[in-house]
């Protein structure tokens, strides 16, 4: 069992940037691959990163690569999403995820472990 808690969620104007954390409690974080996913209203829960259990290897969305970043400190049971250059479509409520062994990390499914959410909202 793992306990995730995502934080630094906020209003921020297009072209800003927020840096989201996601804490884990419970077994050996360093054991599980994470992910981050969104939500927005009326529609489904997307991918959004994930990132390997040592950190070495990293995976976007096509509509956030390159301008956001996922890691991981496992000394400190942290996963982050440093999200630059938002833009209006980037709003939704982002929950990061956890699992021990994954085939296809963009798909919900995959992940036994959910956060509550934190609502990121991009204003105009």
């Amino acid at each position: 069992q793992v306990q995730l808690v995502e934080s630094g969620g906020g209003l921020v104007q297009a072209g800003g940037s927020l840096r989201l954390s996601c804490a884990a409690s419970g077994r050996t974080f360093s054991s599980y691959f994470m992910g981050w996913f969104r939500q927005a209203p009326g529609k489904e829960r997307e991918f959004v990163a994930a990132i390997t259990w040592s950190g070495r290897r990293t995976y976007y969305a096509d509509s956030v690569k390159g301008r956001f970043t996922i890691s991981r400190d496992n000394a400190k049971n942290t996963v982050y999403l440093q999200m630059n250059s938002l833009k209006p479509e980037d709003t939704a409520v982002y929950y990061c995820a956890a699992t021990g062994t994954v085939s296809d990390w963009r798909k919900v499914y995959e992940y036994d472990y959910w956060g509550q959410g934190t609502q990121v909202t991009v204003s105009s």
